[in-house]
């Protein structure tokens, strides 16, 4: 955390091209100037290896504006890391503190180890006085920056693995369109090795990463095992009753949504009432969007390192199971679990790919919604059981 003096010494250091000062966000594009802004410290391209400072209720002359820096505000400079509009996921804090006796906003943005990072789909740097977007050689010199040893699994590469295992197909039709700005791929001469590094999907040395292999691979469960979905469905209330269904489903983890979409609506009962009036009301024994939810969580935070064990849905007469390898991560705890800011990501690729593909609509939601959801359907709110190794989901059927 800076100190004052040296909030005071970056507030009127015009050279500096660690700190960017905003007057209020009540401009029209004042918040997309803080997103880009937030982009180009993270992506560091002059590599201090320090924190970017913005600075909000400060002149361009340093000097305090004596803007109103309320919880409101500050709420709002936070939630720019969870919304998805930075990918992959930022780091960094959010302070009120003071300059010249006159409350100010703090953000500091950390250097990303697996830089380019993006604001909607363009990659922003900063070096001295110019912010803009990165060209090609400014893409590759990011790519190169990232540290091996800080990068988190999704994000290394696979030894042995090939160019050819991935399909590069999906990864022109499906991923690029939704992760890169259509301006930049209309402007497109990268070729399509540079892409999938500045996508995050192979290494500087040309391998692809666990994400690439997880999400567009032509055999995934080939070089992750465990990377799959056990579906079981029991004709009663424990292990030991029929199996009435019983699959693996496998392929690229994109793909396993979309089935596990399809074999919800198909296990999804729903019951019609009949009230006093002319009328029906159709109401699910499960929710879908809850299960969903759950299930895009167990896939999205589970661990690839060094488990072989799939996800696991098992569905009871009485309830639903979702079993996840991989306690939970960072900074998520069962205090902090389920509540909006106690989120972290041990797949930050993943992460991003899910966002952008719409998976995930904003960071930290997932079980909020589910909760929602439940209540709104009638069915018992959620309940999770943590381990170091493994956590469980339980959506309870409708009474």
């Amino acid at each position: 955390m800076l100190t004052d003096a040296e909030i005071a010494m970056l507030a009127s250091d015009m050279e500096s091209d660690r700190v960017e000062r905003k007057e209020s966000l009540a401009a029209g594009d004042a918040k997309d100037r803080l997103g880009q802004a937030i982009c180009a410290f993270a992506n560091d391209m002059p590599n201090h290896r320090l924190p970017g400072v913005l600075m909000v209720g400060v002149d361009n002359e340093g000097r305090p504006t004596g803007l109103a820096i309320t919880d409101r505000l500050l709420l709002e400079l936070s939630g720019m890391r969870s919304e998805g509009n930075i990918l992959p996921i930022p780091s960094l804090t959010v302070q009120k503190r003071q300059l010249a006796g006159v409350d100010i906003a703090v953000v500091e943005v950390e250097p990303a180890s697996d830089p380019p990072v993006r604001y909607r789909g363009q990659v922003w740097i900063r070096v001295g006085p110019r912010r803009g977007v990165a060209s090609r050689d400014e893409e590759r010199v990011l790519t190169e920056k990232r540290r091996h040893g800080a990068l988190a699994f999704d994000q290394h590469g696979v030894a042995g693995a090939r160019l050819a295992d991935l399909d590069l197909d999906v990864f022109r039709r499906q991923i690029l369109p939704a992760t890169v700005a259509p301006e930049v791929l209309a402007a497109n001469t990268r070729t399509v090795e540079e892409q999938l590094a500045a996508a995050h999907f192979l290494t500087p040395d040309g391998r692809p990463t666990v994400s690439a292999l997880l999400v567009f691979g032509t055999d995934p469960q080939y070089w992750i095992p465990g990377a799959y979905v056990q579906f079981v469905r029991f004709d009663g209330t424990d292990v030991l009753a029929p199996i009435q269904n019983d699959q693996p489903i496998k392929g690229g983890v994109l793909d396993q949504l979309r089935m596990l979409d399809e074999l919800l609506r198909v296990n999804i009962q729903t019951a019609v009432e009949v009230g006093d009036r002319p009328q029906e009301a159709r109401r699910p024994d499960y929710p879908l969007v809850a299960l969903q939810q759950l299930i895009r969580n167990a896939l999205l935070h589970r661990n690839y390192e060094s488990s072989n064990a799939p996800v696991q849905v098992y569905w009871f007469s009485d309830r639903v199971e979702i079993h996840n390898p991989g306690g939970l991560f960072g900074r998520a705890t069962p205090e902090t679990f389920g509540r909006v800011g106690g989120n972290d990501y041990r797949n930050p690729t993943l992460a991003s790919i899910f966002k952008s593909l719409g998976f995930v609509q904003t960071f930290g939601m997932g079980i909020p919604m589910a909760h929602k959801a439940c209540a709104d359907n009638g069915n018992p709110g959620p309940t999770f059981e943590f381990q170091p190794n493994t956590f469980l989901a339980v959506v309870r059927r409708r009474p």
